[in-house]
Parts: C-alpha cells; structure tokens; sequence
C-alpha cells in the first residue's frame, strides 16, 4: 500500500473523543458493571458443582457395578407415569441448571473479552470487532450434550436377588380321618380328568409324583419369584409294567373274559359284555404271593377293550400297578407367579414320627381306586351309604376313563395306542402316578401351624447406571467444571483494569463507547461481512484511557503507515486536523480541545474520575 493511499485512509475519518467532557465533581461515581453471574464466588461454585457433580456420579458408577445397582419400590409409586418417563426427566432436570449457568457465564465471557482485548490496546479487529468465539461456543455446546446423557444414565434392570425368608407350613404329614370318606380319592380323580381334557399341569405342592406339605406364600414375591423351603414330602411310585401274558376269551352272547399274568406271578381277570360297547374299560383288584388282603392297599390291573378298526376284531391290553409311598424329608421349589412347585430334592429320610408311615398305615399305600374301609364291606361300591358308593364308582371310572380318553387323543387315534407294545403302559403311568400324588396331598397330609426356613430368589427392579453414559457425563461435567474455573479466574484477573458502566451486550452500550470513535463513518449499514472485514482489518484498536470510548490506536496508526506518518500527524488526523506541514495551516481549528485533552491526561483524570473526587 502506497503512502498516500495509507495516508488516505487515516484521515478518512476522526474521533472526536476530545469532546466528551469529565465528570462533574458533584455527580455520583457511576459503578463498574458487575453482574451477580460474573462474580468470582458465581462462577468458582458453579464450577466446582460441575466438578462435584461429575465425581458424585464416579461414585455412584462403582457403587452401582459393585452392588448390582440400588433399590427400588417393586411396584411403581407413581401409577400415571410411567417409569421410563421418571428416570429420563428427573436426571435431565437435575443437570438442567448447572447447564444453564454454564452458558449464561459463557455468554458474558464473550461480551466482556473483546473489551478486554481493547483494553491492553493494539488490538486488531479480528481479536476485539470482529472476534469470533469458536472455542468459546465449543466449549459452550459441549452442555448440549448433557441433556442426552442424562437421560440414558439409569435403567431399570430385573436382578436375581435372594434371602432368606421364614414361611408358615399349613400342613404336615398325617393321616386324614375323613379317608373312608372318599372325597381325596375323587377330587384327585377329577382333577385327573380335567388334565387329560384340558391338558392341566399339577396342582399347586404336587410335581411328577411328589406331593409337598403346603405352606403359605409371600404376598409380594417379586417377579419370577422361587421360594426354596425345607419340609416334608410324600413320593408316590406307580410301579406299572405291561403283563407277562395275557388271554382274550370269547364267551356266549357276546362276553368275553380277559385274563392276564403279570411279570410277578399276579393274576388279573376282568369280564364284559362286548355288546355294551365297541370301546371299554376299567381297573380291578390283583391279589398277589404277600399282597394285603385289604383290596384297598392290593396292585390294581388297568383293562382296556376295543374293536380293531381294520378288521373288526376284539382287542384288549392290560397295565399292573404295584403303588407304594415314600415320606421324606425334601426342599420344595415353588413358582411364586404360577403357584406351582417347579422342583422337589429330596433330602433325607422322615424321621418325625407320624400314623402315615407309622401306625396304622405303616407305610403301605392306598391303591386310590378299590376301596374297603370296613370289615363287613368287600368293595366300597357296594357301601350301604349311597354317597360313598357312588363317589367309588366315580374314582375308579374316572381314572381309567381318563386314560382311555388320553389313549384316543395320541397321534393315530385309539388303534395306533393298540399297536404300540407299551402305548397304554406310558399313559397309565403319567394319569395314575398324577392322580396318586394329588391324592396322597389330600390323604397323608393334616393342618399344620409350624414356621420353616426357606430361601427366596426373584426379579427385582434395581436402579441401574448405564457405564457408558455415567461415564461419559461424569468426564464431560468435570472437565467443563474444572476448565471453566480456570477460564473464571484468569479472566477475572484480566478484567482488573477494565471498567464498563453498562452492560456491553445492549445496543445503547455498543453506541456509547463507539460514537465518538471516528471510524464508524467508514461502515455503512448495507455493509456484508467481507466488507466490514475489508474496512476494519487495516486498523488497531483499543479503549481510551480517559473516556473508555472505543478508538482507532495511535500506535496502530503509526504503524499503519509505516513509519512514514509522525506521531503527531497521526493523532492530528484522528482529531480530525489536516495539518499542511508546508503551509502551517489546519483544517479546523480544535486547539483548545486538544491542550483540553492533553492536559487531563496529564493529570490522570479519566470522564468518569472528577477531580478531587
């Protein structure tokens, strides 16, 4: 740039910062603008609960990993929102603040450092006009991220959590006095209907032949709740086997006679009339070398007769059963959420003694199908009290009418069940080992108030925080917190010297410290970015000592036109004197105001110091 371009430039325009006058000696001293955000305890604790808050969270991180999370109400406290909404709002809402004031601070960073910058003087336009804060910004965006990471560090987990739970026992084995009643016997018979028919799982304390002293259960288990207990149990074994031989007799008009051998020696016969049914069935009493006398406790012989669908022919097929009953003691599992026992271990040996495995049962099992209670009776079908004789007719049909049923639901129907070698002992075995257990459940147990140990697992909620976002929010809080803290205290070192009375973010701030400035007579409103750019970027600028107006600096100026334009010509220009070296003429005559200015700065009196104030 030539030095008459240069030279150009500088007089282009002038301040007139010599006009503004000192303060009255009279008026109050206007304070320095300081707002509450700015101040140094503001901004120190709010950094430091940043920091605070990014260690808290560490904390919780461990002790979340190390105790599978922290407890929670298993049922949800506030019934019109739902979880997922509470542990999303609540931490953003915690983070919401210290985000807020982080970028409020940050804002006012921005607004007082180009004033900062102007105050050291020398500045150029891209540190102080057109300063751009990208780094600020950055670090102001960062808290953004907050929000977001707050929102994903806690979930709800289910966690597997056990302890030990005392439980009251509602039964303990004994004999029922009501057996000779029968009503055990047919409950558990037309449960064993229903089961074929609707394909039932056991009842609650009953599973694959064992049959539990009930207990009663938590009301509030959790979810998958297993509840472990230690008590006592009845094992049922069934002991069925196919025979050994068996003969298929046709009587006259229509009868037949079916014999069969069992692989013990014992003989079972039944008798029927083929033109009562295509399809029958029933169970009888097998009398065997060292077998009870009473029917009640003999093996029984499962029949089942039908006509072959290919050609006609009668069929028949027969299933012995030896039951006997074992008491034990066991640890029962229950499915709290099902109410049905998932497990029964058996630990040992009953030992307790009891009129089950004691007198006058001695251990022997009820066949659950034949019946005689009385000496003068040889079949409880024929029990001159009609209730409990029908109610025995309706125990031994419905078993082995539910293993029929069962028989004819099999893929292949009824005649594929035939074919099989064992078709009928499998089905035999499932319906009558079912139907013994829930009867031992109703025969060989009596109410009980006892209290027993146990041991419950379920699925609780447990408040969880997630690694990755805990993580990741707790660094970005800290290092936020800690650079902002150091941020707040050079600046406020920084700030020391320099005095604003208003805030520097109005518009009526802007135009106080730069109308008399001189060089806004360069811009013009429809000035782009480029071109503002263009006009400043030539100029260094600071803020008078005096009046705290924002100047074009003398020294820049000097500078500027490289060493060719004196010091005086420079300042002369921005006070808008020409001074025409060879003629000795000025342009406008401001003497006065200059011997004004000079001497007031001579004297140390800045516009807003009046004398001897």
């Amino acid at each position: 740039m030539s030095r008459s371009s240069d030279h150009t430039l500088v007089e282009s325009f002038r301040d007139s910062t010599h006009l503004i006058p000192s303060r009255a000696i009279d008026t109050k001293k206007p304070s320095p603008y300081d707002p509450l955000i700015m101040k140094i305890w503001v901004c120190v604790a709010t950094a430091a609960s940043m920091m605070g808050v990014g260690i808290a969270l560490e904390i919780g991180l461990a002790i979340s990993a190390r105790n599978g999370g922290f407890s929670v109400p298993q049922q949800n406290v506030v019934s019109f929102v739902s979880p997922q909404f509470l542990l999303s709002f609540f931490p953003t809402l915690f983070v919401l603040p210290v985000a807020f004031l982080w970028r409020e601070i940050d804002w006012m960073v921005r607004w007082y450092e180009p004033y900062v910058v102007l105050s050291r003087g020398h500045a150029t336009a891209e540190e102080s006009l057109l300063l751009d804060f990208f780094f600020s910004a950055l670090t102001a965006a960062t808290t953004y991220i907050f929000q977001p990471l707050a929102g994903a560090i806690f979930q709800l987990r289910q966690i597997d959590r056990s302890e030990d739970w005392s439980v009251t026992s509602s039964r303990a084995i004994g004999l029922a006095p009501d057996v000779s009643q029968l009503n055990g016997f047919l409950a558990a018979a037309g449960y064993a209907e229903a089961a074929v028919a609707h394909n039932l799982s056991d009842p609650p304390f009953v599973k694959n032949g064992w049959a539990t002293a009930e207990f009663v259960f938590p009301q509030y288990p959790g979810l998958n709740g297993t509840l472990a207990v230690n008590t006592t149990g009845i094992q049922t074994d069934t002991a069925c086997r196919t025979p050994r031989a068996s003969d298929l007799v046709p009587q006259p008009e229509n009868l037949f006679n079916y014999t069969a051998t069992s692989v013990d020696g014992c003989i079972g016969s039944a008798s029927f009339n083929a033109s009562d049914s295509n399809t029958q069935y029933g169970v009888v009493p097998v009398s065997c070398a060292g077998a009870s006398p009473n029917i009640t406790f003999q093996p029984v012989m499962f029949w089942y007769f039908h006509l072959r669908t290919d050609n006609n022919l009668p069929e028949a097929k027969a299933v012995f059963c030896t039951p006997a009953i074992k008491a034990s003691n066991v640890e029962a599992s229950v499915d709290l959420e099902k109410k049905t026992m998932s497990a029964c271990v058996q630990k040992g040996d009953l030992s307790k003694p009891n009129n089950v495995t004691g007198p006058p049962l001695n251990g022997r099992a009820y066949n659950g199908l034949i019946f005689n209670f009385s000496p003068d009776e040889q079949d409880a079908r024929n029990n001159p009290d009609r209730f409990v004789a029908a109610r025995a007719t309706a125990v031994a049909a419905g078993v082995s009418g539910a293993i029929f049923r069962l028989a004819s639901q099999q893929s292949g129907g009824l005649q594929a069940t035939f074919d099989l070698p064992n078709g009928f002992l499998d089905l035999t075995t499932q319906v009558y080992t079912q139907h013994l257990a829930i009867t031992a459940k109703s025969v060989y147990f009596l109410p009980d108030g006892s209290q027993l140990n146990g041991r419950l697992t379920s699925s609780v909620p447990r408040l969880w925080i997630d690694p990755l976002p805990g993580h990741a929010l707790a660094i970005l809080i800290f290092m936020v917190g800690f650079v902002g803290v150091v941020i707040h205290i050079l600046g406020r070192r920084a700030r020391r010297n320099l005095i604003l009375c208003a805030p520097p973010g109005s518009i009526a701030a802007v135009m106080a410290l730069t109308s008399r400035s001189g060089f806004g007579e360069l811009l013009l409103p429809y000035d782009d970015e480029k071109t503002l750019e263009k006009k400043l970027s030539g100029l260094t600028y600071k803020m008078d000592r005096r009046t705290g107006a924002i100047v074009a600096d003398e020294k820049g100026f000097y500078e500027f036109g490289g060493g060719s334009m004196g010091r005086d010509d420079a300042m002369m220009s921005l006070m808008g004197q020409t001074h025409d070296r060879v003629s000795g003429k000025d342009e406008g005559s401001y003497s006065d105001s200059s011997s004004h200015l000079a001497h007031q700065l001579a004297a140390g009196y800045p516009p807003w110091v009046a004398r001897g104030a």
